[in-house]
């Protein structure tokens, strides 16, 4: 089944096509009426008897001496037959692209906005430009569900196109408007995104997440990471309600130093992350409280004999909190304790799936 930008085009095409054979049909009847009447009759003259013609209208007019021109007429009847024809299909052409466009494009904005009904513990991603573009490719190799907004449709339907309707799920508006992100479902998501390329914009839409996450019937963890493109909105942002701002210029500079005084680490982040085989990463889960993993020594868990998660640090609970790097065997686990582990990302989904259902916990 073709997908809607190649229906699109093969629309186009079509349509295309029909226009140019009207044009023609239209060019060789006038040239054929200049031919038979030897100049005799002006150009628009004979475009606009061409027209009248192949469109059946006819309003009874005839031009002038068109009687004493031989096969006047019969190029006349000629014309009728292949142009009232070639008008029908651009017609009837034209028609189906507007029409079949338009509920095309309703069929797929409904059936979209269904499956975003059914969303729950999901991120929403404002600004698919040249920040977001990236956040999105993340969330997608992670496996993390998203909605994305934007106010460009037409770049939110190629990217569906390319990566499927079930994985990129979006709402064509502005992100700044508390409508759009309720329709993105931020009172059952975990997180917002503002990766708009104007700090206003990203200000007003953290604004609108913090008040609409206040409101929200399961309060949870919710999350608002904010893109800071000058480094003097970060405090605005942060006192607006952001978790995180983070600044495109600081990483990038810090990422442009790294490359020079430290290459190989780069290299190794940059495969480690970029790997379709591997896909590992680096990815964080919390212990609930009423896990058998509390009080347990990490040499004691069965998190090395069910997956092959890696943990190379623990976040103990507290303010501000405190980090245990590459934990040692004997260290144990706290009621709280986050941990941050090394994976591939089917690995730890069976992490947090055997921690949430007790299937990992303390060895027997």
């Amino acid at each position: 089944m073709a997908r809607p930008n190649q229906q699109r085009d093969l629309f186009r095409a079509r349509l295309v096509f029909a226009a140019a054979a009207l044009f023609l049909v239209i060019f060789v009847g006038g040239a054929g009426y200049t031919v038979l009447g030897d100049g005799r009759w002006r150009t628009e003259d004979v475009f606009y008897f061409t027209i009248i013609t192949i469109s059946t209208v006819g309003f009874g007019e005839t031009l002038p001496g068109m009687d004493d021109v031989p096969y006047a007429r019969l190029w006349t009847i000629v014309l009728i037959f292949s142009g009232s024809g070639t008008l029908l299909y651009f017609v009837s052409t034209f028609t189906a692209f507007i029409i079949e466009s338009d509920i095309q494009g309703a069929i797929r904005r409904r059936n979209m906005q269904k499956r975003i009904d059914h969303l729950t513990g999901h991120y929403i991603v404002c600004g698919i430009g040249s920040t977001g573009i990236h956040v999105v490719e993340e969330l997608i190799n992670s496996h993390h569900p998203f909605v994305a907004v934007d106010r460009d449709e037409a770049v939110l339907a190629d990217l569906a196109d390319r990566l499927g309707p079930q994985r990129f799920l979006y709402v064509q508006g502005d992100a700044t408007d508390d409508d759009i992100l309720i329709q993105a479902g931020i009172d059952r998501s975990i997180g917002v995104i503002a990766a708009l390329t104007d700090d206003k914009d990203n200000l007003y839409i953290t604004i609108s997440a913090s008040q609409l996450a206040r409101q929200r019937e399961h309060k949870g963890d919710f999350r608002i990471v904010t893109k800071a493109v000058h480094e003097s909105a970060r405090p605005k942002l942060l006192a607006a309600g952001a978790t995180r701002v983070v600044s495109p210029s600081q990483i990038g500079g810090m990422r442009m130093a790294s490359e020079m005084v430290r290459p190989a680490v780069v290299e190794f982040l940059d495969l480690m992350l970029r790997d379709p085989e591997k896909n590992l990463r680096i990815e964080e889960v919390r212990i609930p409280d009423e896990s058998t993993l509390v009080g347990a020594k990490l040499r004691e868990t069965t998190i090395r004999a069910r997956t092959k998660a890696m943990v190379i640090a623990i976040k103990h609970e507290g303010r501000p909190p405190r980090y245990s790097y590459n934990p040692g065997p004997d260290l144990v686990l706290e009621k709280g304790s986050t941990l941050i582990v090394l994976a591939e990302t089917a690995e730890m989904n069976r992490l947090r799936e055997g921690i949430a259902n007790g299937e990992i916990g303390r060895l027997t």
